[in-house]
């Protein structure tokens, strides 16, 4: 027995080796070896094909989520200059799975309740295809600036990233959202081989705890869901309490709700009704991951779908009707003129394409001197803790506006007639902050490196003079 399996909770071992049986080795040994690494492709920013072709290391696929891939731990993704263009996000394998589960679809609302660090919310926002209202929430002050920078990394515009409470979340969006996903807190027994940490803060008393506070929550979310919508209930723990136990007692209390299967069964684990007292119907089609029998650390889930009508699926067909070629407006509220100077200073300055405009319809807001495009469906924002309104165009100064970081990484090199393509040292150079040698080039340069866009530099004098975010420099 290796140091990683004598660092287990020695009631956690025992609770495991009683639940598991003749798996109880398999398990156990699970913790001496070397565990799974995965970074998730950015639907927004590439095909599949693209993505590959521009990949320095080699990647191999992860069977339940198409845009995930498993990597060698010693190539160091996060260290690359594609990282930070957000081309990809970095994350554990198993915790792409929810996702999946969900299977967003363009033009629909959703809900990530509890969002931080911004994974599964950049994943729901890749499948989403810039189309529909993603909203994003962490109670956690702190957590929920981290996960706003990833939303804002990976290029997503229509998200709104919030801090508030369930109960608060329940109250403002009523019966609002096609689907919601609700990755509770939990007491992450399946982190164990991944953060010692997870180990150290485990006990029984913990576990109680978490699945009291899974109920209060998963309570608040079924408030959010539309009538016909869906569901995801997931955790990153083994406990049989915080998981078919946590699902079956909502279940008891909501008739209104029955678990759905999905199209991952047969790929991953089934729920294991057999280890708790009152297992809700059909706790057999929720899931599971486990380190010993797929390439992935703990998860569980579960696909509950909300009986009644499924109106919400008219404007999910009218979504993917209209498509990229549909054209959407961008509304104004009391300030037609702030709406006029941003489109010119896009259409002028930046050389967007118009058709960009069309695909992200929203209302042009001021907030200070920050100019934000709020997306068309999202609910008034007035008494709302909010940290990202929605897609951040621009900064007003003495009548003149300066393109906001953020929407440098929503463009593709098709958006806009500015596209300025680095190697990889100047990008590296970029991302400290130096200036960039041009040629005659003048004025706002969206600065890019293999065709994904790293920020805003002003070319003049043969130099692109840097405009990245100092708060983000960085040397790889």
């Amino acid at each position: 027995m290796n140091h990683k399996e004598t660092a287990l909770p020695g009631a956690f071992m025992e609770r495991m080796q009683r639940l598991l049986g003749g798996e109880y080795e398999a398990f156990l040994a699970s913790y001496g070896q070397e565990r799974q690494y995965g970074l998730r492709r950015n639907l927004l920013k590439s095909t599949e094909e693209e993505f590959i072709n521009r990949m320095p290391f080699p990647l191999e696929k992860i069977s339940w989520a198409r845009e995930g891939y498993y990597y060698d731990a010693a190539v160091q993704p996060g260290r690359h200059a594609l990282h930070e263009a957000g081309a990809y996000y970095i994350q554990e394998p198993s915790a792409m799975a929810a996702v999946a589960a969900l299977a967003p679809k363009p033009g629909e609302r959703i809900l990530d309740l509890c969002a931080a660090p911004g994974g599964k919310s950049t994943q729901i926002a890749g499948r989403m295809q810039g189309r529909g209202l993603l909203v994003s929430n962490e109670v956690i002050g702190e957590r929920a600036r981290i996960l706003s920078q990833n939303v804002e990394r990976m290029g997503v515009t229509g998200c709104v990233v919030c801090s508030e409470k369930p109960e608060r979340i329940a109250a403002l969006f009523p019966a609002f959202f096609d689907r919601v996903l609700v990755d509770a807190p939990c007491s992450g027994e399946g982190m164990f081989r991944k953060e010692e940490a997870a180990r150290e803060e485990w006990s029984p008393e913990a576990v109680q705890m978490c699945a009291e506070r899974q109920a209060a929550i998963l309570e608040e979310a079924a408030k959010t869901v539309r009538p016909g919508g869906v569901l995801v209930y997931s955790t990153c723990t083994f406990s049989p309490e915080e998981n078919e136990g946590t699902v079956s007692a909502f279940l008891r209390t909501h008739e209104e709700y029955n678990i759905e299967e999905t199209e991952l069964e047969g790929t991953l684990s089934q729920g294991r009704a057999a280890w708790i007292g009152q297992p809700a119907a059909g706790i057999g089609h929720t899931m599971r991951i486990w380190p010993h029998l797929q390439r992935g650390e703990g998860h569980y889930i579960a696909r509950l779908r909300k009986r009644g009508s499924t109106a919400g699926d008219l404007r999910e067909q009218k979504a993917e009707q209209k498509g990229d070629s549909g054209k959407g407006m961008w509304q104004v509220t009391g300030d037609k003129k702030l709406c006029k100077l941003a489109e010119g200073f896009l259409r002028d300055d930046l050389e967007i394409d118009g058709a960009w405009m069309e695909r992200h319809p929203g209302q042009v807001v001021r907030f200070g001197d920050q100019i934000y495009l709020v997306p068309e469906e999202m609910i008034s924002l007035a008494g709302m803790k909010v940290l990202r309104p929605g897609l951040q165009i621009a900064t007003e100064k003495k009548n003149r506006l300066e393109p906001a970081h953020a929407l440098a990484r929503s463009l593709l090199p098709a958006d806009s007639g500015r596209f300025y393509g680095l190697t990889e040292q100047e990008a590296l150079a970029y991302l400290r902050g130096e200036s960039i040698v041009c040629g005659e080039q003048k004025g706002w340069m969206v600065v890019s490196y293999g065709g994904y866009a790293l920020g805003f530099g002003k070319a003049s004098g043969g130099q692109i003079k840097n405009h990245y975010p100092k708060g983000l420099r960085k040397t790889l």
